[in-house]
Order: structure tokens, then C-alpha cells, then sequence
């Protein structure tokens, strides 16, 4: 049996992470801002200090963890107020993950699984699946927030000794799923018309329980040591095909229009929306070659297994 310690353990993914680490028998302490937030079995550690700047001082004497699996972090925000988003990024997702760090290896953490983001590296794949060794280009405060974690975390994990290992999800979804997943579901529930049905572009995605399950293997797994992994579904989908299998598990008739990729461009560009539009239009894949090598880890549930999952919770709540 591992201790793991999880981060964010209230969080859409740490939530699934939890239930799965229980699952699997280990023994599980969720790091959370407030308390009451964790389901049965996790003991509760409350931090409501600002960035982690108190982790350190309060990490019980007798609280002895194998490893720590850090999901906190500031996330992507459709109507940012900061007025340096980048700072405000910077000092969560880097200052604060290394404070969380150190506090682990200082009471004899070994590991230090860090959870990033594919927009550490690029918004797309420019022709081919993305590698972990690409050249990283992130194009946002958060992106860039999360390759500069990175960089610090394995920076001090070859000073320190601390075993970090790095892994970058693409967009994840599951039961609970918020910002454009569920609003792509709303409007395919009140089958209002989508403009996907000219867009071919294929996109990684990954189930949450797909991703709870990986990240098990990184926390536990020795051949995981330093290493930075993809994880991906099995399956890219296309737009409309993503649009198109939530219809189907959603039992609603989808309404998918037409239009070409270009005009959603244009219209992105007129109304200030360049970026995300970019985003939709765009190919982005992850190659996941080195986890299924190394690790022989191969996702346990398919895409549509996945997205029946995510339609069947979301018909639950209407």
C-alpha cells in the first residue's frame, strides 16, 4: 500500500483520483482549502494559506507520505481580472508548487507527481501527434505558467534528489465536468445549431477516471522516476464527431451545421475571439507512445465509454 497525497482533492479530477486511489487500497490524505470537502476514507489535511505558504510549517510530525500527486492550480479563466495575469499565474502554479515540494521532500517524500497541461507545450500539433520533447510554445498565462513549473520542479528535483515526474493532460471530461464541455452538452441538450459539421480536425481528449488511472501508475509505478508522460484517450476526435457521439449518449438530435472552417475564422477575428476559435478549428494530438512503453499503461475505458459516462451524469442533473 502508498500514501498518496493529493492536492486539489475537491477538484473535478482530484475527486476521481481519490475514489480511484481508495479503490486500489491505498491510503489517501486530500489537501483542501476548506473542510468537509472529501468523501469517506481520505483524511483531510485543511490548508487555507495563499499559494501553499504554509504547507511546511503545518505538515503533521507524524504524517509520513510516499507521494505527493499536485493538482492545485489556477486555471484557465474566460473573464481574467487579474492585472498581470501572468504573476497571478506564476505565483500559484510555480511559487506555489514549489513550496509544496519542498515541504515533501523535507518530510521524506520520495516521489512528486506534478500535474501540467498540454498548453505547456503548444495549442496545436502543427501535422503531427505532439511528443514530450517537442520545443515547448505555450501561448497563454497559464500555459506558460505551467512550462515554467516544470522547468522549476525538475530544476530542484536533480538539486534536491526529489523524484518528479511530470504529466500533461489534454482537455479532461468525466461526470461533474465544467466551462466548455458543459456548455458544448447544454447546447446539444437545447439542440441549439453548432457550426462543426466542416470541421475535421481530430483533438485529444481523456477521461477523468482514464486520467486517475495513469496518474496511479506515476505515483506508484518505480519505472515512472523523472519522467515527463502524455496521457490521452485512445481515440482523437473530430469536432463534430465529439459533437455528434454526445448527441447520441445525451438521446438528443444533434444539431450540426455546416460551416466552413474559414468563416468561424473570420468570425473569430471580427469578434475578438481569434484564439478560441483557433482552438476549435485546429488539430491538436498527443502522442502517448513513451507512458505505453514505459509504464505499459494502456487506458482502461474508451473515449465512448467515457462520453456515455459524462451523458448519462448530465441527463441525471436535467
Amino acid at each position: 500500500m502508498t500514501h498518496v497525497l493529493v492536492t486539489g482533492a475537491n477538484g473535478f479530477v482530484g475527486r476521481a483520483l481519490c475514489r480511484a486511489l481508495l479503490a486500489a487500497g491505498h491510503a489517501v490524505t486530500g489537501v483542501v482549502r476548506r473542510p468537509g470537502q472529501l468523501e469517506s476514507g481520505i483524511s483531510e489535511w485543511v490548508d487555507a494559506s495563499v499559494d501553499f505558504a504554509g504547507i511546511d510549517a503545518y505538515w503533521s510530525a507524524g504524517l509520513e507520505v510516499d507521494c505527493v500527486v499536485h493538482l492545485a492550480a489556477r486555471v484557465h479563466v474566460m473573464h481574467e481580472e487579474a492585472a498581470d495575469p501572468d504573476a497571478a499565474f506564476q505565483a500559484t502554479n510555480v511559487a506555489g508548487a514549489l513550496r509544496v515540494a519542498d515541504a515533501a521532500r523535507r518530510h521524506g517524500v520520495r516521489r512528486f507527481v506534478f500535474v501540467s497541461s498540454v498548453k505547456a507545450l503548444a495549442e496545436g500539433d502543427a501535422g503531427r501527434p505532439l511528443r514530450e520533447d517537442d520545443l515547448p510554445a505555450p501561448q497563454d498565462a497559464y500555459g506558460r505558467s505551467k512550462l515554467a513549473a516544470e522547468r522549476a520542479l525538475s530544476s530542484y528535483g536533480d538539486e534536491s534528489g526529489l523524484d518528479v515526474v511530470i504529466v500533461r493532460p489534454p482537455l479532461v471530461y468525466g461526470p461533474e465536468v465544467r466551462a466548455n464541455f458543459l456548455r458544448l452538452m447544454d447546447g446539444i441538450w437545447k439542440r441549439v445549431p453548432l457550426p462543426f459539421g466542416m470541421i475535421d480536425a481530430h483533438r485529444s481528449l481523456l477521461y477523468v477516471d482514464n486520467l486517475a488511472d495513469a496518474l496511479i501508475h506515476c505515483a506508484t509505478d518505480p519505472r515512472a522516476a523523472r519522467q515527463c508522460f502524455h496521457v490521452a484517450d485512445s481515440e482523437t476526435l473530430s469536432v463534430e464527431g465529439l459533437a455528434r457521439a454526445l448527441a447520441r449518449h445525451l438521446q438528443k438530435s444533434g444539431r450540426v451545421l455546416p460551416v466552413p472552417p474559414a468563416w468561424l475564422r473570420l468570425a473569430g477575428r471580427l469578434t475578438g475571439h481569434g484564439a478560441e476559435v483557433e482552438r476549435l478549428v485546429g488539430t491538436l494530438r498527443l502522442d502517448t507512445a513513451r507512458i505505453r512503453t514505459v509504464l505499459g499503461w494502456q487506458p482502461p475505458f474508451s473515449a465512448d465509454e467515457g462520453l456515455a459516462e459524462t451523458a448519462r451524469w448530465y441527463r441525471s442533473t436535467h
